[in-house]
């Protein structure tokens, strides 16, 4: 992955949504996960919240996010299977304005790499809401790990080549 270094380095501000209704601060390993890679990539913790698998809450803190000038990133880890009470993906949709099924496809490729036919079971998404990112991630940290470590990591550097997400930021709004 080519990076330009003479290209300067421009920190993103992410959010952590953690979306259980098990984890609490004390155990949530995939948001350490995301906060430590995010924080020793340079980019700037913003917001960090858990919240129940509920549509409606996790819509509600999106929508909140989305509105906060000093967000420019959410990546929600949980909540992407296909179980009853996996409702993030659903949640994503009331939010977001265009989809990146781009980045759902690449996520299940990569996760296919290590966990092999079980990454069907994933509904990783991502989309963008009134000039903010928005990541839906599973909720392991095996998942987080590879969405960092393959893709973010690359997409919010504006010195990667020959392009990026942070370089399109300016034209999210564009009409």
């Amino acid at each position: 992955m080519p990076l330009d270094e003479k290209r300067p380095f421009l920190p993103v501000n992410i959010a952590v949504l953690t979306v259980s209704d098990t984890r609490t601060e004390a155990d949530d390993r995939s948001g350490d996960t995301l906060v430590e890679r995010l924080e020793s990539a340079g980019h700037i913790l913003a917001a960090r919240t858990i919240v129940k698998d509920v549509a409606d809450t996790i819509a509600d803190t999106l929508a909140g996010w989305v509105a906060d000038p000093e967000i420019d990133v959410v990546i929600a880890t949980g909540g992407t299977g296909v179980t009853g009470r996996d409702v993030t993906p659903e949640a994503f949709e009331r939010i977001c304005e265009k989809d990146i099924p781009g980045f759902g496809e690449l996520f299940r490729w990569v996760s296919y790499q290590k966990i092999g036919t079980s990454t069907i079971q994933s509904r990783a998404m991502a989309g963008v809401a009134h000039g903010t990112y928005l990541f839906a991630l599973p909720g392991s940290t095996g998942a987080c790990r590879d969405a960092w470590d393959e893709i973010l990591v690359h997409q919010l550097d504006n010195r990667y080549r020959p392009c990026n997400f942070v370089e399109l930021m300016p034209r999210l709004q564009e009409t």
